[in-house]
């Protein structure tokens, strides 16, 4: 037993010089800050360049689009890594239940982030929020009938409906929501008709649905709101642009709980070396400066109250969202990925 541990530890070592070799990560002075994130860099750069101006804080940062909390488990107490930024609230508790982040202790974060939108445990908090609103065709679907996203279960669009695959963690986030205000039975109903309605078999990224409404494979879809103006706004791809210009969006059950959500968010990594520059920086995240650019850059939701929304994704209007507490839909998530299994999304 003693031998096996030996060989654990030596190859838990192996695994952090590795990354090191490979990643240029290193411990942190005190005026670095090392990030693991699965977020791609280009959206991570507004906000690291401007806050190294601001504070003379250099970033080193480890990118990956998958495997990180098993990442952070493996190195240990060898872990470089001081701040986490990722994407979907299954992914922020996971860090939180693999005991991988440390507590954030911050007056000012509490100030500036609503409870529901925080962690009861204080093991991370949330960024910015986005909308998985549902998608038509301006030319077949006439937006006035459908008002919640529990419409979709209606057999009156069999055939017209394109999704991504239902266990990708924005489809698990949105059914377990489901679940966490109908209860497990009426969401496996809703899941069932739902994919009786499918055009095709769920495929392809939020891009690719929009795509099929361009192309007439599809009348209805499921994408982010931020995906849609990265196309509608996109120069560089005139192609995708049409795909937005295609499609409406709308907002979902605003006379009754509201849009379901989800949030991109940030943790302090259990082992990190600088925790306190690291705060600093989560703190920074959750103020008017950054969160404009999640608006005005990124084309996602400040989670900061003082701070409206505003630039190019206005033009599609305001939304009244979920109040759900964030965190109930990382409790449902195992229940929702059961239910997919079972009805085949």
């Amino acid at each position: 037993m003693k031998s096996f541990k030996s060989f654990i530890f030596c190859i838990s070592n192996l695994i952090f010089c590795i990354s090191i070799f490979i990643f240029g990560i290193h411990l942190a002075s005190a005026n670095e800050i090392n990030i693991y994130s699965n977020r791609s860099p280009a959206l991570l750069a507004p906000f690291t360049s401007e806050y190294e101006k601001e504070y003379a804080v250099k970033f080193n940062i480890l990118h990956a689009k998958k495997g990180l909390a098993q990442r952070l488990k493996s190195e240990g107490k060898n872990s470089p890594a001081d701040v986490i930024l990722t994407v979907d609230i299954s992914r922020l508790s996971e860090l939180a239940d693999m005991d991988l982040v440390r507590t954030i202790n911050s007056k000012i974060i509490d100030r500036n982030v609503p409870d529901h939108l925080r962690d009861v445990n204080k093991k991370w908090v949330s960024l910015s929020t986005r909308a998985r609103v549902i998608g038509v065709s301006n030319k077949r679907v006439n937006v006035d009938e459908i008002q919640n996203i529990e419409d979709l279960a209606d057999p009156k669009f069999k055939g017209k409906i394109c999704t991504r695959i239902g266990s990708h963690p924005y489809n698990r986030a949105l059914l377990a929501s489901i679940i966490a205000h109908h209860g497990e039975r009426k969401a496996q109903l809703w899941a069932e008709a739902l994919v009786s309605n499918f055009a095709r078999k769920a495929k392809g990224n939020d891009r690719a649905q929009a795509k099929a409404i361009y192309s007439g494979e599809c009348d209805i879809v499921l994408m982010n709101t931020y995906y849609f103006a990265l196309m509608k706004f996109n120069e560089k791809n005139p192609e995708q642009k049409k795909w937005a210009e295609a499609t409406d969006i709308i907002f979902y059950n605003q006379n009754n709980r509201g849009q379901h959500i989800n949030v991109s968010g940030a943790a302090i990594a259990k082992f990190s070396k600088n925790y306190n520059e690291a705060l600093k920086f989560v703190e920074w995240l959750t103020m008017p400066k950054a969160q404009k650019i999640y608006s005005n850059i990124n084309f996602e939701y400040p989670v900061n109250p003082n701070v409206k929304p505003d630039g190019k994704i206005m033009e599609w209007g305001t939304f009244k969202a979920d109040a759900l507490p964030i965190s109930k839909i990382a409790d449902f998530s195992k229940d929702a990925q059961m239910i997919i299994d079972r009805v085949g999304w």
